[in-house]
């Protein structure tokens, strides 16, 4: 289910999703306050309208797709990390078009926590020995990935929080 709060007056509406075992997570919201969340438990993104409480459920082309957190860039594009299928996708919400890329780490990358900063999207791979942090660019459509800095410092993905940090050693 998906729920709204109103926090001036205290009530709270509950949505579900028209996909039976949906598991809406990882909600955002767009530059128009269209609030975005994958369906965990589906190959769904969907969006739900903040006015009317209707949800729109985008498949991906893929069945087995599962996509685990989002985040939206400043064209509204809904990036979203597939941890089933170990992609990185990208969804045109006016269109429907889904482009997706394989996951640099390899078959047990499980793509998690993402966030969309500086022109690029930053993503971990959580799965991986030791977990990575990816960069991609959207422009060049490559992928970076690094374990720690150069310097021997780590750097992680926060996806709580969606930032990704660095930790200076000294």
């Amino acid at each position: 289910m998906v729920r709204r709060f109103d926090t001036k007056g205290g009530n709270i509406r509950l949505m579900t999703a028209p996909t039976s075992g949906a598991r809406p997570y990882g909600i955002e919201v767009n530059s128009e306050g269209i609030p975005f969340f994958v369906e965990f438990g589906t190959n769904n993104v969907a969006s739900i309208d903040p006015t009317t409480m209707q949800i729109r459920e985008y498949p991906l082309p893929d069945p087995g797709a599962r996509p685990r957190r989002l985040a939206i860039t400043q064209d509204n594009s809904i990036w979203y990390t597939d941890f089933a299928r170990l992609f990185l996708g990208r969804l045109d919400p006016t269109t429907g078009k889904v482009s997706e890329w394989q996951s640099p780490g390899g078959p047990r990358s499980q793509p998690y926590g993402i966030v969309a900063t500086k022109g690029a999207l930053w993503y971990s791979e959580s799965f991986t020995e030791p977990n990575t942090i990816v960069r991609f660019d959207p422009t060049s459509e490559t992928f970076q990935r690094w374990a720690a800095t150069g310097e021997g410092n780590v750097a992680l993905a926060n996806s709580l929080v969606n930032e990704v940090g660095l930790v200076e050693i000294k």
